[in-house]
């Protein structure tokens, strides 16, 4: 039987979000998938587009993928990002730019996010977002995860050769993404120093 703390560690810092009875627990949740997909794809609108550099925008909507990865776990990420993937494949204009449906070539990290999120938020439910040191190393595990899927979809999409689409899929944000390590290091541990702090009170 798990001991109390063992359980504890398990949660991810949606969970502690306050639901009593089952039901409350579901639209607590609903809630949470719904607005994460709306974040995401406004997150998705804060995009720098130089393609000179690649065909892939510069977006925020990494560091939010994998912030909320990490916050919700992964069950609810992968709601999370199948209704932002799925319902931006139907039409709904919250891809970069306000593009939608499965003609950019960019759907490949798109697809990436839903991957990461997942990844994500299961090493969060595993602790990996409760100290710098090891959100740092989650972080860089959902980047790789994103690549994964971006840069393959990339090449394909364009035609670009194997060392282009690296180049232009994934070396060219490497500056970026270590920006967003930081950033994420710093809110998710601090986070939890939040919890523990009123906890301890």
């Amino acid at each position: 039987m798990a001991t109390q703390s063992a359980v504890v560690g398990r949660r991810v810092l949606a969970d502690l979000i306050p639901a009593s009875a089952k039901a409350t627990t579901l639209a607590r949740d609903a809630v949470l998938v719904l607005g994460g997909a709306g974040l995401v794809g406004l997150s998705a609108q804060v995009a720098v587009e130089i393609p000179a550099i690649s065909p892939v925008p510069f977006v925020a909507t990494t560091l939010t993928a994998l912030l909320l990865g990490a916050a919700y776990g992964p069950v609810r990420a992968a709601l999370t990002f199948s209704l932002y993937l799925l319902a931006g494949m139907a039409g709904v204009p919250w891809f970069t730019d306000g593009n939608s449906g499965t003609g950019i070539v960019s759907l490949g990290y798109v697809i990436g996010f839903l991957a990461a999120g997942v990844v994500v938020g299961e090493l969060a439910r595993r602790g990996g977002d409760r100290t710098p040191l090891r959100t740092i190393g989650t972080m860089i595990i959902g980047n790789l995860v994103i690549y994964a899927f971006g840069v393959p979809y990339l090449i394909a999409a364009s035609g670009m050769d194997i060392s282009t689409g690296l180049y232009k899929g994934a070396a060219v944000f490497l500056v970026g993404d270590l920006i967003k390590l930081a950033i994420a290091a710093a809110l998710l541990p601090g986070a939890w120093a939040l919890v523990k702090k009123f906890r301890d009170a």
